[in-house]
């Protein structure tokens, strides 16, 4: 009986010291499990189901915190007692744990700065996407925004967007970093042309491009400013 409440169980009728609020007030949230930290986020479950039922139910369906951490909206609220609301707020929660992977330079200093900034967007994600990181003329960065998800129907390096990203911020310098899902951080040919077209049009409209990096979950690699023979350079992410 993990947490002091069997499966059939309403939190109602937990005794208080066991229910998981109290047990995070008194002990801090490392001492909770997955299931009882997920109910406390769904904070209610459904008529004659509790939230950690629910919660039991997500973990099942999904196998891992991990893989529920990907699951869109859709496929959650494909779970009974999970409604659009509930789907949203675990969506945005995982979200915002991604950002908060790793601290965020304030200024680009080297290439992996680049990384730092981007890899808490890209991070568990099954589909690639593009980040834009802009700049003012002495490297601050002013914004990381994605720009395109990667999808049969569009590109993932729309150069207009791109350029359009950058002067939203007024940055007068931007660099590019997208993810590899399949974990191999070697630059794909259309990698390499896209760079190039990036290049190209940041030079035409007055901005500095800095440089593109591909990102995968424990490494990434240089694509290059000019796609010179840095694009074999690669490095672990920070810790």
């Amino acid at each position: 009986m993990a947490g002091g409440y069997g499966r059939g169980m309403l939190i109602a009728q937990v005794p208080a010291r066991d229910r998981p609020r109290e047990r995070l007030a008194a002990q801090g949230a490392a001492a909770l499990g997955d299931r009882e930290l997920l109910a406390l986020v769904l904070s209610t479950g459904a008529r004659g189901k509790g939230a950690h039922l629910v919660a039991e139910e997500l973990l099942s369906r999904f196998g891992s915190v991990s893989a529920l951490s990907r699951a869109t909206v859709t496929e959650l609220t494909g779970v009974a007692g999970v409604g659009a609301a509930k789907a949203s707020s675990l969506v945005a929660g995982f979200e915002l744990a991604r950002r908060t992977g790793a601290e965020r330079p304030r200024r680009l200093r080297a290439t992996a700065d680049i990384a730092a900034i981007a890899a808490p967007l890209l991070h568990g994600r099954d589909r690639e996407r593009l980040i834009v990181i802009s700049c003012d003329g002495a490297l601050r960065v002013l914004g990381a925004d994605p720009v395109s998800d990667g999808a049969a129907d569009q590109t993932l390096f729309p150069v207009r967007e791109i350029i359009v990203a950058v002067l939203r911020r007024d940055g007068t310098s931007f660099a590019l970093a997208h993810n590899h899902p399949s974990g191999d951080d070697t630059p794909s040919p259309e990698d390499l042309t896209a760079t190039r077209a990036v290049a190209e049009a940041a030079a035409v409209t007055g901005l500095q491009f800095l440089d593109h990096v591909v990102v995968t979950e424990m490494t990434w690699r240089i694509v290059g400013r000019l796609v010179t023979a840095e694009c074999g350079d690669s490095s672990e992410l920070p810790g």
